[in-house]
């Protein structure tokens, strides 16, 4: 009727191949990709420093992206006040691209290595194609 043995290759094989994944996986880490943040704007500032820390901005921007379109768009607030009581224009392309202007060295750099595909540019304009 049927082979054991048959049957637990085929076991065998199948569970090897389900779990490649997985075992492919695992290893060291891959290196987290080195930033350009030698823009003009940012050369031209007193202090380097964004409108929040930058271990919140890079675990929390997108959520802050959010916020400020929920709240730009939906309550009319426009402005932002940071951490410190600076007040920020709510506004991707002329807060953030004032000073992170070169989108495929920061913002393509991070996102590609973390695989993930935004949808700012459905609606804003990238950086170079408004000239920034």
């Amino acid at each position: 009727m049927y082979n054991p043995g048959r049957v637990l290759l085929g076991l065998a094989v199948f569970f090897i191949l389900a779990t490649l994944p997985f075992w492919l996986g695992f290893g060291a880490p891959a290196e987290a990709p080195e930033l350009d943040l030698d823009t003009p704007r940012i050369s031209q500032l007193a202090e380097r420093k964004c409108i929040l820390p930058t271990e919140t901005m890079r675990s929390q921007h997108m959520v802050l992206l959010k916020d400020w379109r929920d709240d730009a768009i939906r309550a009319g607030r426009r402005e932002y006040r940071g951490e410190d009581g600076t007040i920020y224009s709510v506004s991707l392309q002329n807060t953030c691209l004032d000073c992170h202007s070169n989108k495929a060295d920061f913002c393509d750099r991070c996102h590609d290595f973390n695989r993930v595909e935004p949808d700012c540019w459905t609606c804003h304009l990238a950086p170079e194609e408004v000239g920034l």
